[in-house]
This record gives C-alpha cells, sequence and structure tokens, in this order.
C-alpha cells in the first residue's frame, strides 16, 4: 500500500480517525479515497462539500512527501489502521489514530500489556510503588506502556528496563525529540528493549493540547491501566476514565487521605472506576495471569469438576462449548437474569470452576 497516501490522509483538514475509518469503508482503501469523484465522495455519510474540496485539493501532498522522507531517513515504521503489525488492541478503539510513528525493536501485541501512569510530582511512596508493581510483573510476559513524562512514568519505564521488560513511550509530540530532553537516555535504551510510538508527525511540538489524546493511545494499547499517584484532577485520571470507556480494567493503589496526589486514586476507587490493588499479586489475580501456569500433562484430568449444581453445569456446558464467553452472551443464551448469573459466576468462580478474564468474558479452568 502507498506510504505517501497513508501519510496524506492525516494531513487533509477536518479527516480525523472518525471520519478516515468511515472514508475507508466506503471506498475500500486509501488508493480509492484518492482517485474517487466528488460525486462519489458526497454520496458518503457525513462528508460535505467543504471536506471533499479538501481532498482533492492535493495540497497537503508535499507536506506529506516531506514526513515520508524524514520517517525513511530515521528508519521510523509508518503502521497504517489496517496494517498486520498496527497494535490489536488499539485497532478495536474508535477513536484509535489513522498512522502511528513507531521507532523500536518490540512488537506492540505483547502477550499482556499494562500501562503504569500517575503525577509528575512522584513521592518517594509512589516511586517505590511503582518498583515494586514492574518488578512483580517480569515473570508473566508483560509489556510496560507509559508517557515517558516526569514522575511515575519514567519511573514505570526504568524499571522495565531495569527488569529487561519491554517497554514503550508514548509520546505527545513527533520522533525528532523528546521531551522531556533530560529523559533522552533513557527513551535512548528504550529503543533496544521496547520503543517510542507516537501519532504525531516530525515537526509538531509537546503542547498541551496533544497529551490527553496521547493518554488515549496509552489506554488503548493496554488491557489495564494501573494509576499510581494522582492528584484529583490531571492526565492520569484523563487516562483511567479513557481506559474506562474502552471497557479495559483499571486498578489503582489507595493513598492516605490527607495526600494531595493520592486523592486521584482514592477517588476512582471510591466510585468505581478502578479496582483497588495493593502490589503486583494483586493486579495479576485480578487478571487471572496467575492462572496461566498450566499442570503438568501427567497431573492433568478430563473430568468435570465436582459438585456441579443444574444451573452451574449449564454455565459449564455453555463456556465448554464457547470456549469463553462475555457474561452478556452467558445471560441471553440461558435466559437468565443478571442477577441470577453474576450469584452463579461468583460461586463457581470461588470454587476455581471458572475464570474471570477482563472486559467481563469467563471461561471453565
Amino acid at each position: 500500500m502507498n506510504i505517501l497516501q497513508q501519510i496524506a490522509l492525516t494531513k487533509i483538514k477536518g479527516v480525523g480517525p472518525r471520519i478516515a475509518r468511515n472514508l475507508l469503508a466506503y471506498c475500500g482503501s486509501v488508493e480509492n479515497i484518492f482517485q474517487a469523484g466528488k460525486k462519489e465522495l458526497l454520496k458518503i455519510p457525513n462528508i460535505g462539500p467543504l471536506l471533499v474540496e479538501a481532498i482533492q485539493a492535493k495540497d497537503y501532498l508535499e507536506e506529506a512527501e516531506k514526513e515520508l522522507a524524514f520517517v525513511k531517513k530515521h528508519h521510523i515504521e509508518v503502521l497504517f489502521i489496517e496494517d498486520e503489525k498496527y497494535p490489536k488492541r488499539l485497532k478495536q478503539c474508535e477513536d484509535a489514530p489513522l498512522v502511528l510513528y513507531f521507532k523500536g525493536n518490540a512488537s506492540l501485541d505483547s502477550k499482556h500489556c499494562v500501562s503504569i501512569v500517575g503525577t509528575r510530582n512522584a513521592t518517594s511512596y509512589g516511586k517505590n510503588l511503582t518498583d515494586e508493581l514492574v518488578a512483580g510483573l517480569q515473570e508473566f510476559d508483560v509489556q510496560v506502556i507509559s508517557g515517558l513524562a516526569y514522575g511515575i512514568d519514567v519511573q514505570a519505564h526504568r524499571q522495565a528496563l531495569k527488569q529487561d521488560i519491554s517497554t514503550i513511550g508514548v509520546l505527545g509530540h513527533g520522533l525528532d525529540m523528546i521531551y522531556p530532553a533530560v529523559h533522552r537516555e533513557i527513551a535512548g535504551k528504550m529503543l533496544e528493549k521496547g520503543g517510542l510510538l507516537t501519532e504525531f508527525p516530525s515537526g509538531t511540538k509537546p503542547d498541551r493540547v496533544n497529551f490527553p489524546a496521547r493518554n488515549r493511545i496509552i489506554a488503548g494499547l493496554a488491557d489495564v491501566t494501573v494509576v499510581v499517584e494522582a492528584a484529583r484532577k490531571g492526565g492520569a485520571l484523563i487516562t483511567a476514565e479513557i481506559a474506562n470507556s474502552y471497557n479495559r480494567d483499571v486498578c489503582a493503589f489507595p493513598g492516605r487521605i490527607d495526600q494531595e496526589y493520592s486523592e486521584g486514586c482514592n477517588y476512582l476507587i471510591k466510585t468505581h472506576r478502578a479496582h483497588l490493588i495493593r502490589n503486583a499479586e494483586d493486579l495479576i489475580y485480578l487478571m487471572g495471569w496467575d492462572r496461566e501456569i498450566k499442570p503438568k500433562p501427567d497431573a492433568q484430568l478430563s473430568f468435570l469438576p465436582p459438585r456441579l449444581s443444574k444451573d452451574e453445569l449449564a454455565v459449564y456446558n455453555y463456556l465448554k462449548e464457547q470456549e469463553q464467553a462475555r457474561v452478556d452472551d452467558i445471560a441471553i443464551y440461558l435466559d437468565w437474569p443478571m442477577s441470577k448469573l453474576a450469584f452463579i459466576l461468583l460461586e463457581m468462580e470461588m470454587n476455581g470452576h471458572i475464570l474471570s478474564l477482563p472486559g467481563k468474558v469467563y471461561k471453565n479452568l
């Protein structure tokens, strides 16, 4: 596919991620978008005359050519949303960037991805929690994602490198710079064990407006977002809210009620926007990763869990057939009220018959 046209599509004024997806859905490819006539484009929902004029003006091509020359010179990978290498978790988000610029050597589809965010004004309490959390995840094939900012972000990256864990820094600017500049050294190390990722082309400055957009990528790349320390307002809470909107898990460490940078975490927990965790073990248990250690083949037995009630057996048989299923699908199939199903699922999970996965998905053990 033509990388120049992929980049060019992001340069058209008025074409954001949703509009771009709409154009792709109706035209079938980037090439077809640029080859389509005015009448054809006007038939597409939410595509008006001004946008059609912008698409056909072609005055964005020079800018796209400069960007293409930059990425080739600096060996930057351009990931288009329809590419196989575009991160699958992020692709599920309706506002996922059309194009990502990536420099590094890591896969963006690691088995487990954890975003760790928090205040730029991290205390020793928050830094210690971050170090212990990342160290505790070392054996679970985890990738650590954060924003390379001061405080909790850079602490997460630094500890990931120390533990030989892949780590991705999501930037709010182009790859022609590092912000803050004092993190240039650690950014260089991350290229060897992870990478740097952004939706912003070269020349984009780290303006304040870019960081909420950057935060949606941090949330979208991960299975779970962990807030370590945060004030009542700020980027960490924005990231947590976005993760919740994506139906991803959110966790937070509790803190002292009289500490400013515990306010945000305590608020998330109080309002049921985040699970309370105390350490890596809590996170591992919540995500079900501790159940992935399978027994040796000679210890595996092919029989149903003992003492299943009639209702539990109905759930078990459905999950056995489907391998795994969302709670809504189970309720629809069994024609049960959610209150009944929730009670049975809880009993089965506590008794070790089923496993709860992120996104309210269940599977048999």
